[in-house]
Parts: C-alpha cells; sequence; structure tokens
C-alpha cells in the first residue's frame, strides 16, 4: 500500500492506496482520523471518488460541517437518497431510517448493489451533540446490519466511513459509544441488537497518517 507524504504543508495522497482500503469495507465499517486537516479531506474525497467508480455502487457523501443537529443531518440525508421529505426523526415511517433502508431504482439500470456513506468531518456532531452523534451511528451501522443479515429483499450492502479528528480515535476507544456497542435506553435492550441478532457494531479505526506504513 502507498503512503501519503510527509510532507505536511501538502499533504498530497499518493495514488493506489484506495482499493486496499476499500477491502476493509467489506467486513466493518471504518473511523478514519488524523490530526492533520488536509489529509481528511483527501483521503474522504479521493476514497468517494474510487468508491463512485465501481459498478452497482452508490456513494452517499455528508460534509459534516454542516451536521449539528437532527435537522441538518437530515437535509444533508435527503440530499443523499433520493425519496420523500424526512421527518426530523431517526425511527418512524418518514424517519431518517426509514430513508436508509430505501433503495431507488431507474428504469434500464440495474439496482444498486452497494451504498457507501463518506461522513466529512464527523467529529462535529460528536463535540456538539454525542448522545445523538451515537444514535445516528447506531441507526446507520443497524440498517446496515438489517439488510446484510435480516431482510428478504436483495441485498443491499451498506458501508459507512467516518473521518474525522483525533476525538473519532477517543469516541472509538470508549466502550460505552456507538462505535463499539449498539445504542439503548437506559433498562432497554438495544434495539438493533435485537433485530439483527449480532451483538455490537462491526467498526474498525484506521490511522490516516500512516497510511501505508
Amino acid at each position: 500500500m502507498s503512503a501519503l507524504s510527509r510532507h505536511t504543508e501538502v499533504p498530497l495522497l499518493v495514488a493506489d492506496w484506495q482499493a486496499d482500503v476499500t477491502q476493509l469495507l467489506d467486513e466493518r465499517h471504518l473511523v478514519a482520523w488524523s490530526e492533520v486537516p488536509a489529509r481528511r479531506t483527501q483521503f474522504a474525497v479521493s476514497l468517494a471518488q474510487f468508491l463512485g467508480s465501481q459498478h452497482d455502487t452508490e456513494v452517499c457523501v455528508f460534509y459534516g460541517q454542516f451536521i449539528t443537529d437532527m435537522e441538518t443531518f437530515c437535509a444533508q440525508l435527503e440530499r443523499a437518497i433520493a425519496g420523500p421529505p424526512l421527518e426530523r426523526r431517526l425511527h418512524g415511517p418518514r424517519g431518517a431510517v426509514s430513508l436508509m433502508r430505501s433503495r431507488c431504482g431507474f428504469r434500464g439500470r440495474p439496482e444498486t448493489k452497494y451504498r457507501f456513506f463518506i461522513w466529512h468531518d464527523a467529529d462535529v456532531l460528536l463535540r456538539k451533540d454525542h448522545v445523538l452523534f451515537g444514535q445516528v451511528v447506531d441507526a446507520i451501522a443497524g440498517v446496515a446490519a438489517e439488510a446484510e443479515y435480516v431482510s428478504d429483499d436483495m441485498l443491499l450492502l451498506t458501508r459507512a466511513v467516518f473521518v474525522g479528528s483525533p476525538m473519532l480515535d477517543i469516541y472509538y476507544d470508549d466502550t460505552r459509544g456507538q462505535f463499539r456497542r449498539w445504542f439503548a435506553a437506559s433498562g432497554e435492550e438495544p434495539f438493533w441488537q435485537v433485530v439483527t441478532g449480532i451483538k455490537s457494531p462491526p467498526f474498525m479505526k484506521y490511522r490516516i497518517d500512516k497510511l501505508g506504513t
């Protein structure tokens, strides 16, 4: 795998790393972090372009600097996946989960088989509202697990890449966070664990600064 340039003022990504990172998404969602904002941006943009070039693949990009609450998350989501206007909530027939479950088809074209969420600056929402961030992470991972292991429909393999600052690394290491466990209200069983039978959401972390080392 190729490495990132060590020049921090012009942190250009060297070619041919994208396929290796994509392989990591076969089984897990990715938490990619770096101390250098420009590296994070180039990583996310280049990976999104590579994934978008693959057959039967849909790439949904979230611009996290504009996501600070449920309203702004839903506004980004409804610009990424075609569907009816969303109620500003996660669950319910017109909530975010319902839209993430849907698959948009076009006449004369095969249905999408792969959907990737690329979330730039994911730590912005984490800093603003860590509880909501956890619930959104939980919903994305839950919808992905449901489609893969429970649904009888044609498989839509969904993976998410959360890109951001070292704060994502810290959150990943917190066993109470939703990179490590399903969200559950006090005294309740985790919804997605009950639905899918999977003990915990499948995530791995990835330090962009050591790409190729």
